[in-house]
Order: C-alpha cells, then structure tokens, then sequence
C-alpha cells in the first residue's frame, strides 16, 4: 500500500467521523493537513532507517567479497602445495561468500529502490501539502469575509441602524433647535452701536421730544418784553 493510498484512508476515515459531527470545514482541512505533515515525517524516518541499513549492508558485502577473495588465494595456495581437499575446501567457503555478498547486494538494491520510491513520494507530498495550506488560507478568508458579511446582513436587517439613524436625526434636530435660539439672540444686532432696531427707533423718538422742548424753551427766553409807558 503506497502512503498516498495510506494516508487516503486515515483521511477518509476522520473526516466521516468529523462529517457526522458537523464539523466546520475550517477544521476539515486543518485535519487534512496535519496528516499529510505527520505522513511526510514518518516516511522521512522510513527513509532515514532504510538509509542507514543500507549503508551497514554495503559494509556486509564489502566484507563478503574480501573473504571471497582470501578464500581464492588459499585455494591456490593449497594446490601449489599438493593440498587439493584444502583447495577444494577453500573453494567452497569461496563461492558461500560470494553467495553472501550476492544475498547483501540484491538486499541493498530493494532498498534503494525503496528509498527512490519515498523520495519521489516526498516530492509529490510536499507539493500536495504547500497547495492544501494555500488552499487553507484561502478557505479561512473567504470564511471570514463571509462571517462578516452575515453578521452585516443581520444588522441591516434588523431595526438597530433605522434606530440609530432616527436618534442621529433627533439630536441633529436639537442642535438645529439651540442654533436657532442663538441666532434669535443676536437678530437686530450690528445695526449701528449693538442696538436692536427697537432701541435705535425708540432713541429717535426721544430724541424728538427733547428737541421740541428745547425749541419751545428757546422761543419763550427770545420773546421780547412789555415796553413800560412813563406817566407825562
């Protein structure tokens, strides 16, 4: 099973459970992307252990096709000195180690070929998993704008603005009252020394009587006095 069937599966099986509860589709994908890092680390620590056994590997056959060649040469060297149960012998324990190193080095390509298949694999789980967090981030502000834009709708459809624009409206109708009454105050004002028009006219009015007194006392001080006639 290749760990994208794999981790389908441990996929598929949470977000039923989550379906089944109503999850938020926020925390679907959250789960998806977690098990896509979780998969990438334990493929990585897959990857890292067959790494390692293959390198102890290559060290086994190395050693293996050394004691293959040790064996070669004592083999030869039983038959130049007449020893052919020795050579024999040695040629068996020969051919065992080339065996071995074969056994080794078969064990070392599967490995390869498995750590090719996990790097491979990586490479496709990471793409997979840059493009869900982008897709995250998108999913999370389009929630967001839309969770906004209900609690807009609510507002508006509710009494709470036409309230708020009745005692806007309200008040500004009182500071229009108070102006008015200010302006009242000062109607009549700057017609000449701050008097009001009532108070400048009534002035004028004064001014007339005083003026004709004053005429009338000035005309009698003039009037000519009664000549007195001496008695002959």
């Amino acid at each position: 099973m290749g760990i994208f069937s794999r981790m389908g599966d441990i996929i598929n099986s949470n977000l039923n459970s989550m379906i089944e509860k109503a999850e938020n589709p926020e925390k679907i994908t959250r789960l998806i992307i977690q098990e896509m890092e979780d998969t990438l680390v334990e493929v990585r620590t897959s990857a890292a252990r067959n790494i390692a056994e293959t390198k102890e590997l290559s060290r086994k056959a190395d050693q293996y096709e050394a004691r293959s060649k040790e064996w070669a040469a004592k083999a030869e060297l039983a038959l130049t000195k007449d020893r052919e149960d020795l050579a024999r012998g040695a040629v068996q324990a020969k051919q065992q180690s080339e065996q071995m190193a074969a056994v080794v080095r078969k064990e070392i390509e599967i490995l390869n070929e498995s750590v090719a298949k996990a790097d491979s694999d990586l490479e496709k789980l990471q793409a997979k998993l840059n493009e869900a967090k982008a897709k995250h981030k998108a999913l999370m502000m389009r929630g967001t704008t839309a969770t906004n834009q209900i609690k807009m709708r609510k507002v508006m459809t509710s009494n709470k603005v036409d309230d708020a624009l009745a005692r806007y409206e309200h008040m500004e109708r009182k500071v229009d009252e108070l102006e008015g009454h200010v302006e009242a105050f000062d109607l009549g004002k700057g017609l000449g020394n701050g008097q009001s028009l009532e108070s400048q006219f009534a002035a004028l009015e004064a001014d007339d009587a005083v003026e004709a007194e004053l005429a009338a006392l000035k005309k009698s001080i003039r009037k000519p006095a009664k000549k007195v006639t001496a008695n002959k």
